[in-house]
């Protein structure tokens, strides 16, 4: 199955929150979770019922998953990845997720969503520690610097998406809005860096059987 390319305010109606995968529209009146409140997607319109056990873990790893446009083999992979570290294994999925380079990308303003970052980092416009890597999955680690490549066009487009980013940046990156802007992995995210409500026991209880 391949990536999802229909209407992405579908997806944030059926998860019933924001996802964020649009830039400016989810942050304005347009916003279809603003407009039509937790309506599901669809013609035939039915009321919610109540999720079953198994149900709300589904949705939350869905819901994870969209968020962050990730396949269920990747998913998978940080899954079992977590599973192998110590500590407390939903905080180390979400840390994982949280260190994708096209999400630190987003995180730092470079990108208006992260389907964006996708394209910004795989195109060639993103390096990390000086050097050009164009692998949107690619885990950044405490103390790597992200910068724009030093070129017109790249430079122009950051420039244009920082003029326009509201968000905040978060604790454990540092943004410098120089000539070339550049971000720094303060330390490693945790489950309080998050930017999504989520409960990661559910997803853990559902991928664990």
């Amino acid at each position: 199955m391949g990536r999802y390319t229909g209407p992405v305010c579908r997806l944030c109606r059926r998860e019933g929150v924001k996802l964020f995968l649009k830039s400016l529209r989810c942050d304005s009146p347009k916003c279809a979770i603003e407009r039509r409140g937790d309506q599901q997607p669809g013609m035939h319109v039915v009321k919610r019922r109540k999720l079953s056990d198994y149900g709300s873990r589904l949705r939350e790893k869905q819901k994870v998953k969209r968020y962050y446009g990730v396949f269920e083999r990747q998913f998978r992979r940080y899954m079992d990845i977590a599973g192998r570290s110590k500590g407390n294994t939903g905080s180390t999925l979400m840390s994982l997720l949280e260190r994708r380079l096209d999400n630190i990308v987003h995180r730092l303003g470079f990108a208006g969503s992260r389907r964006q970052a996708r394209l910004l980092v795989a195109h060639g416009h993103i390096c990390v520690n000086g050097r050009k890597v164009d692998i949107p999955s690619y885990l950044v680690s405490a103390g790597d610097t992200v910068t724009v490549k030093s070129r017109p066009k790249s430079l122009r487009f950051v420039r244009q998406n920082l003029e326009g980013f509201t968000g905040r940046v978060p604790e454990f990156l540092t943004l410098d809005k120089q000539d070339a802007p550049e971000g720094k992995v303060v330390r490693l995210p945790g489950i309080e860096d998050v930017s999504i409500p989520v409960d990661p026991a559910l997803i853990i209880e559902l991928l664990s059987k």
